[in-house]
């Protein structure tokens, strides 16, 4: 009679920790799901017609102005731009190529934003191969750009610079823009964690905060501080890998 309630008892256990396997399995599939969809996403974001239809006429602009050397420097640049998103199906990038890839967007939208844009890139030597999802850091100088510099007055500056934090790498993205009020702020950071499909404003910011917590822990991804009239600032936060 033991006999058989030992063997009863030890087939329940067996049996709730194949449950148990079966919900870890099916939780990693979901996670692995969600980032596949949230780096295809991204891509397709980046790929952006209308930043290349813009660069594109910028590009027949100067051609038609005579300025041979600015086209062949734009083409380039554009290219370079492209190659980088791509990578060659590489999901995870060093820093230092990360930071080439928004260079070159840079480069390109200055030539369009001559009168209002200015920037710099400035990361430590010593976090230059830190790891990152690639086409993290663009949507966010993008952002900076679009909804900080072109909304104020006079020239704005955009500028990232990175720093290690102990078992931390923290890249951080700040501009002078125009800001934004508290309330639009608190907006901003529940659009970080919770998926808005009508809004293009928080999608971007979302989805690169999504993949970082998907990829290494809901410990790392973004954080966003602004100042109405001042500026905004987004900071990555990743892990210490080299």
């Amino acid at each position: 009679m033991e006999h058989g309630v030992d063997v009863k008892l030890l087939a329940d256990s067996l049996n709730v920790m194949i449950e148990k396997i079966k919900t870890l399995i099916d939780n990693v599939m979901l996670e692995q799901m969600r980032l596949r969809e949230a780096e295809l996403e991204i891509l397709q974001m980046q790929i952006n017609p209308h930043f290349l239809y813009n660069t594109l006429d910028t590009i027949v602009w100067l051609a038609e102005a005579g300025q041979k050397e600015q086209v062949v420097s734009m083409v380039q640049t554009l290219s370079d731009f492209f190659r980088a998103s791509l990578n060659s199906g590489k999901d995870i990038v060093s820093l230092e190529g990360e930071c080439r890839h928004i260079t070159s967007y840079l480069q390109i939208q200055q030539v369009r934003y001559q009168d209002i844009l200015t920037y710099d890139v400035d990361i430590p030597e010593e976090i230059a191969n830190c790891k990152i999802p690639k086409i993290t850091l663009q949507p966010l100088v993008e952002n900076a750009l679009y909804h900080g510099i072109k909304n104020k007055r006079g020239k704005g500056r955009i500028v990232v610079t990175g720093r290690r934090e102990k078992d931390k790498c923290v890249i951080r993205v700040e501009d002078n823009g125009i800001g934004m009020t508290k309330e639009r702020l608190n907006q901003v950071r529940g659009g970080l964690t919770t998926k808005i499909e009508d809004s293009n404003d928080f999608y971007g910011l979302y989805n690169v905060n999504e993949r970082i917590r998907l990829k290494f822990g809901e410990e790392y991804g973004l954080s966003i501080d602004s100042v109405l009239q001042e500026g905004t600032c987004v900071e990555v936060w990743l892990p210490w890998e080299s």
